[in-house]
């Protein structure tokens, strides 16, 4: 493709991205949102198709990770360096959640998409790039193994909560934010436990040393 060519399917990607979510609130995550969402804008079928080459999955991933963007960004412009870490994991993972909220048919659809055996891959890289982005936009600088362990447990937390939103009535979402801040509660449990197990296991004497030093008896003594 050209430079040109580039420069409007990507104008046309960000477009029908906005339009598509709001289609898919209808038609799900389904070559038909894209279809119409298209049409309503006047974008001919072959640059929608270079839009997103995937068709739907394309189109989740990008609205997906649009969010997450939007996210991260807006928990280092926050400045939450003096919260307590318990404090900024709620406020990053309500935050991406409240990002769906004007589309929550959209998001439940969304769901029910990846929910699909044949989109449980894709399903579980973007719940990992989701709990990346806000650990990253609360100023997580972790690489050992606390990098794998905190993005896991983060995106259970996340997903369990949206499964809860789907089905809240509460006013303002009141029953779901106190969901996710039992969730989270049990999370740094849990990381507590962790480190005193750590701790506990540093402690303990080395059992290689030990067991090496024993002397089995050969056979026939």
């Amino acid at each position: 493709m050209t430079a040109r060519t580039d420069a409007t399917v990507e104008k046309a990607r960000a477009a029908l991205l906005d339009a598509a979510i709001e289609h898919a609130a209808f038609d799900g995550f389904t070559p038909k949102a894209l279809e119409e969402a298209a049409r309503q804008l006047k974008i001919a079928p072959e640059i929608a198709a270079l839009a997103f080459p995937g068709g739907p999955k394309d189109l989740l991933r990008a609205w997906s990770e649009k969010l997450d963007d939007e996210t991260r960004a807006e928990l280092e412009a926050a400045g939450l360096k003096d919260m307590k870490i318990r404090a900024r994991v709620t406020k990053g993972a309500r935050l991406r959640i409240e990002k769906m909220m004007a589309h929550k048919i959209a998001a439940r659809r969304a769901a029910a998409f990846l929910a699909l055996p044949f989109n449980a891959p894709l399903g579980a890289e973007l719940q990992f790039r989701t709990a990346d982005a806000i650990w990253r936009g609360i100023g997580d600088t972790s690489t050992d193994f606390n990098y794998y362990t905190k993005r896991i447990l983060l995106s259970g937390v996340v997903a369990a909560t949206l499964l809860y939103w789907f089905a809240d009535e509460s006013e303002g979402a009141a029953d779901t934010w106190a969901f996710l801040n039992r969730r989270i509660e049990n999370v740094m449990g849990i990381e507590k436990a962790k480190a005193g197990l750590k701790d506990f296991a540093a402690k303990l004497p080395d059992p290689f040393r030990i067991l090496g030093g024993l002397r089995y008896p050969s056979k026939g003594k």
